[in-house]
């Protein structure tokens, strides 16, 4: 398995972690998908989705594959009017990944990060490895404290 420059980070950082790697189906790069192939639950499986506010600018947001984005919750949450997501053709120019590789760690520049409350009801949870096919484990604590996020309602 390569090391991704999540891994390194975290690595650096000294912060445990582990990582399940799947088969990548282009065709299917849903979160659902994903929990599937490493036989997880939907609610411990994150994705990591990148808004702009209207005043805040760019804005990453962490939540249960199974669960929608709630776009006023997550404005409240940053203390912003409005946000929208951003298109899927900024994502690589803004924080170095790809769709179904986005990880809340290691983007090009920090950004304010929040992660839905529901993580807290886990020891564990997954997010991107920062490739398609590899996810890493860690305790949402400490995925919290390293990318300096915060817990919010963020879901529907």
């Amino acid at each position: 398995m390569i090391k991704t420059n999540v891994m390194r980070l975290f690595d650096q950082a000294k912060i445990s972690y582990k990582t399940l790697e799947y088969e990548v189906d282009e065709n299917d790069l849903s979160g659902e998908h994903v929990a599937k192939q490493i036989g997880y639950p939907t609610e411990q499986v994150f994705k990591t989705l990148v808004a702009k506010g209207e005043k805040k600018g760019i804005l990453v947001f962490c939540l249960p594959v199974n669960a929608e984005l709630n776009l006023k919750k997550a404005a409240a949450a940053v203390g912003d009017k409005k946000i929208e997501m951003i298109h899927v053709k900024d994502l690589l120019g803004l924080t170095g990944y790809i769709r179904g590789g986005c990880s809340p760690v290691g983007m090009k520049k920090k950004y304010p990060t929040f992660i839905d409350e529901t993580a807290i009801l886990f020891d564990e949870i997954t997010v991107s490895a920062g490739v398609r096919g590899c996810q890493i484990i860690i305790n949402p604590e400490q995925l919290r404290e390293y990318t300096n996020a915060a817990f919010f309602d963020l879901t529907d």
